[in-house]
């Protein structure tokens, strides 16, 4: 059964148990509301939350579940023949969920009047497949359509099974409802007590996705380290992956991404917080009502711009630019591509983040501690510098903070304005490139996920996730020591 029409009968069964729960409530006290625990409509809410949260759950879990375990139970009845020399389990279950949902789709059935497939042969398979628009990693083979047969048989009989466990659940939490709905019914309690459960639950989502980011990159990361070397990792100056043969001729150094990284961060920043944070002062402190109302907005346009616009500016523009007037005539360079023209542009980009959350700090500095600052004879711009701006500071610094992970992550820019060479170079002119950037370009194409050469990708994601929750730990020491002495 499709999972709309489980949610359609879900949402019918709480329907019918929110009017029902509270139509047996008046009724359990002779129509007199006033002699009930509880305002009516808690007694209607308790027989919703009763009847669909216990079913929602169970149905959630069923489709996080359900896909792990079938595809355990597939791949172990795969004869190790069913899997090509260079492919590995995951591309072959990859190409049985392809055939198995263009079976549910109707290719094959519709054309052929049935929904046995194991009497077609491969190739009249392969080309409905591919008539349908599925494309397979691999020829399919006799094993691959079996195990497809299988795969989708088992997910529509799992489905059903899905299907009557979940409306019996909620059936039973409606009945037991209904049951309840009593005058002396604690019904108000009973909701308070869900509705903040749920509130933690939604307060712990951002929490649980952390750890879950770093937990997947923590596994995938263990098992890159047990092929490969931390300290060639971590020490070694060259960055030259090789896909010949299972990270046998790779050298997988991260310090010239890093480098390429810090660097053109380092120089988006100069260019971002200076002009940001001096704009955010005037904006708030210098500039009438009227030039704000329009300036700001104009500024915030800059954040809208898709960062491939970004890109396409410093690779037309801004990187020819840059190679005609400073690096071909200083002799530093004739490449279009560079850290300064990547760095440039990426500044131009964050200078909103830097701008537009500043001024929304300095303005919710107290207005009394620049009359009290001016009352005692300091000027506007001594007030500024030392009132409003260490005030405000705790605020700034998060927002340099935002525009500098901003920076880090960046990936479009990098790729057409700085280039994709991984090299150790003071020159700011020369081509280099970026972990984020590696990072794509390792997971790219059909990889093997068991090999070093893409298992590097989850180690450069979680150095860079140290690096980053490094920077805000030492932002936050400085933060707290310079607020003392306004404490």
């Amino acid at each position: 059964m499709p999972t709309s029409w489980i949610l359609l009968i879900l949402a019918a069964l709480g329907i019918v148990a929110f009017y029902v729960s509270r139509a047996r409530a008046i009724g359990s006290v002779d129509g007199d509301a006033r002699r009930l625990h509880s305002l009516p409509i808690y007694y209607g809410l308790n027989g919703a939350m009763t009847a669909l949260v216990p079913a929602l759950l169970l149905l959630a879990v069923w489709l996080v579940v359900q896909p792990t375990l079938l595809d355990r139970s597939i791949l172990s009845d795969l004869p190790d023949s069913a899997i090509p020399e260079g492919s590995t389990p995951g591309l072959v279950m990859g190409d049985v969920r392809r055939v198995a949902d263009g079976v549910e789709q109707g290719f094959a059935f519709n054309q052929f009047g049935t929904r046995d497939l194991s009497s077609l042969n491969t190739e009249a398979v392969g080309e409905i497949l591919s008539a349908g628009g599925t494309a397979l990693g691999t020829p399919l083979t006799a094993d691959v359509l079996s195990a497809a047969v299988d795969y989708w048989q088992a997910r529509v009989v799992l489905s059903w099974i899905m299907a009557a466990a979940v409306i019996g659940i909620a059936l039973i939490g409606t009945a037991w409802a209904i049951r309840k709905s009593q005058g002396e019914f604690r019904a108000r309690n009973v909701v308070e007590k869900g509705v903040l459960i749920l509130l933690m639950a939604a307060a712990s989502i951002a929490i649980l996705t952390t750890l879950g980011i770093v937990l997947s990159m923590l596994f995938e990361t263990m098992n890159f380290f047990r092929q490969y070397s931390w300290t060639e990792f971590f020490f070694n100056l060259t960055w030259k992956p090789s896909f010949s043969g299972r990270g046998g001729a790779s050298e997988l150094g991260i310090l010239p991404l890093l480098w390429g990284t810090l660097y053109i961060s380092f120089i988006a920043l100069i260019v971002a917080v200076p002009i940001g944070l001096f704009a955010a002062i005037y904006l708030s402190e210098y500039a009438g009502k009227r030039f704000r109302s329009i300036a700001k907005p104009l500024i915030e346009i800059l954040a809208g711009i898709p960062t491939i616009v970004y890109g396409l500016f410093a690779l037309v523009t801004v990187g020819p630019l840059l190679r005609d007037a400073f690096a071909s005539p200083l002799g530093l360079g004739n490449s279009a591509s560079s850290v300064m023209t990547a760095g440039l542009v990426m500044g131009i980009m964050l200078i909103p983040f830097v701008s537009s959350l500043s001024d929304d700090i300095i303005n919710a500095v107290p207005q009394a501690m620049r009359d009290g600052s001016l009352g005692l004879g300091a000027t506007q711009s001594e007030t500024i510098r030392q009132v409003i701006v260490p005030a405000a500071l705790p605020g700034i610094v998060g927002a340099v903070l935002l525009a500098a992970s901003r920076a880090i992550g960046e990936t479009m820019i990098v790729v057409l304005g700085a280039g994709a060479a991984a090299r150790l170079d003071l020159n700011p002119f020369e081509a280099m490139t970026t972990v984020t950037v590696k990072i794509v370009s390792q997971l790219t194409g059909d990889t093997d996920f068991a090999s070093p050469e893409t298992l590097v990708a989850f180690a450069l994601g979680l150095t860079l996730f140290v690096i980053t929750l490094g920077l805000n730990v030492l932002a936050l020491f400085i933060v707290r020591k310079y607020r003392e002495q306004y404490e």
